[in-house]
């Protein structure tokens, strides 16, 4: 007989969760109706993260140990409180994506089998105009976690530098993201170019433990993988839970507690005590809006001694003044030349 869906109340909204016992996490017998209670007891920071923006819903209909897939378009039918916003992606085409504003629409989302949670950066009133610049510092096989966060220190500090304010979160996984909150005044290409320009300083400061090479081979130490402030790239929001064996969650943290952290110090066990005791260090994120204009200016310095764009991820359409998309090794192997990034 199929199990009778459960009703949570999602900030007085009642949600119907359908197969609440199936099991998600099965190293820890975490179950859907389990992740919708984590996501609710966390509502005001995860809402924090997504709110009003543009969401793909990155779903896992048979848990962790199912292959994920992305829908990258609402469902037909939609409960009153979720809304939709359209955009468009670098093909040209465009989508109506979900959008939620409160708890039960995390609800929702969830019951739909997101485990985590991945908005686009910017507001469903203005999908053109991205109001959040993004760091995603990710490691290569080699660096270990204290090199990550060394590396986020880094970015950090030239943030205030460069007159802006981050605030670090871990990623979940094996890295750490940053984020600033930016003026809806440029472009995601104006957004993006801004990421490699401080990328690229990051690297020539710290050479051997920051790359920004986006091809694989060409990587030491920790990737400031600007291609996540592209058209179309999304990154887990705050307490979004990862697809990980113990269930590990994409935390805020302030800089001073940055170092002592571990990965696994958040999961879906400890966060939500964690986040009753403290709050969210990501609180004050909305109490200013950042000029990109110091990082685009950097960039035009860049420019103006040899350093252009970098490649795009392998599905976009070719940029005014990329190189060549070509991995280094093939362009040696065939030939060609070409700075590849």
């Amino acid at each position: 007989m199929p199990e009778q869906p459960a009703m949570v109340d999602a900030g007085g909204t009642a949600v119907p969760i359908s197969n609440p016992a199936k099991v998600f996490f099965p190293a820890i017998g975490l179950t859907k109706l389990d992740l919708v209670r984590y996501y609710l007891a966390v509502a005001e920071g995860a809402l924090r993260g997504v709110a009003n923006r543009p969401m793909v819903l990155k779903r896992f209909v048979d848990g962790v140990e199912g292959p994920p897939f992305f829908q990258k378009r609402a469902p037909a039918k939609l409960p009153p409180y979720v809304t939709t916003a359209r955009v468009a992606f670098p093909s040209g085409r465009w989508a109506n994506l979900p959008v939620v504003a409160d708890a039960a629409g995390l609800a929702w989302a969830v019951n739909l089998g997101c485990i985590d949670l991945n908005p686009w950066p910017v507001r469903a009133d203005d999908t053109e105009h991205p109001d959040e610049l993004r760091f995603d510092l990710d490691p290569t096989p080699e660096a270990d976690f204290g090199q990550v966060k060394e590396a986020a220190l880094l970015v950090g500090e030239l943030l205030e530098t460069y007159g802006m304010v981050g605030f670090p979160k871990t990623s979940g996984s094996r890295g750490i993201h940053i984020a600033v909150r930016i003026e809806r005044r440029w472009e995601f290409t104006d957004v993006r170019r801004a990421a490699l320009a401080l990328g690229r300083e990051a690297e020539r400061r710290a050479p051997g433990l920051v790359t920004t090479a986006w091809w694989k081979e060409e990587r030491i130490g920790v990737f400031i993988d600007y291609n996540q402030n592209a058209r179309d790239r999304t990154v887990a929001s705050a307490y979004s839970v990862r697809p990980t064996p113990n269930a590990q969650v994409s935390m805020p943290l302030t800089w001073a507690e940055l170092p002592q952290v571990e990965l696994a110090d958040f999961t879906v066990a400890t966060v939500p005590a964690l986040f009753a005791e403290r709050g969210d260090a990501m609180a004050g994120i909305d109490a200013r809006a950042f000029s990109l204009e110091p990082l685009l200016e950097l960039a035009r310095e860049q420019e103006r001694a040899g350093l252009g764009d970098a490649p795009y991820p392998p599905h976009f359409p070719k940029a005014p003044g990329e190189p060549k998309r070509v991995q280094p090794s093939r362009a040696r192997k065939d030939g060609r030349t070409g700075r590849a990034g």
